[in-house]
Parts: C-alpha cells; sequence; structure tokens
C-alpha cells in the first residue's frame, strides 16, 4: 500500500510540474522600476519636461498606468527596506 501511494504521489507531482509551464504564459509581465529622487512628473508620460524619457514613455503607452504611489520613507534605505521585507523600516 506504501508503494502505491508513493507512486501516485509521483505522479501527481510530475503532472503538476507539466502544468506549470502553461499557467506561467498566462500570467503578465510586470515591470516595477523603483529609482531614487524620481517624481511624478520626472516621466514626459505624466506631464514632466525636465528629461527625455522616450522608453519609459514607450512603456507606459504599452501597458499601464498608474497615478498613484506611495513610500515608506523619503529616504532610499528604509523605503528598499519595506520593498523587500514588507516591514515598516523604522519599526524594525
Amino acid at each position: 500500500m506504501k508503494t502505491t501511494s508513493k507512486f501516485l504521489f509521483f505522479f501527481l507531482l510530475l503532472g503538476l510540474i507539466q502544468a506549470l509551464p502553461l499557467r506561467a504564459a498566462d500570467r503578465p509581465n510586470i515591470v516595477f522600476i523603483y529609482a531614487d529622487d524620481i517624481g511624478y512628473g520626472d516621466f514626459s508620460c505624466y506631464g514632466g519636461t525636465g528629461a527625455d524619457t522616450a522608453y519609459t514613455d514607450n512603456l507606459a503607452a504599452s501597458g499601464l498606468r498608474f497615478l498613484s504611489g506611495y513610500c515608506s520613507a523619503a529616504t532610499c534605505t528604509p523605503s528598499r527596506y519595506s520593498l523587500l521585507t514588507g516591514q515598516y523600516a523604522f519599526r524594525n
């Protein structure tokens, strides 16, 4: 009985592994741009005029643009810590 359940588990696991690439193709590609000292109006796709951001504008034109963004700190180290860990940096 143990051998039968091992084979059943093996074939079930093998079937799941075979199905994973098919499901991964259905997922969207996400580009997350996380940079220091960039404000809402710095990209020309959001109305900025200070710099030429043609490649970023091309990404924005072919995908989704978000109009609200928040960070956990005004400086880079705590906000990166919060992004990577999911925790508020000043509490740790």
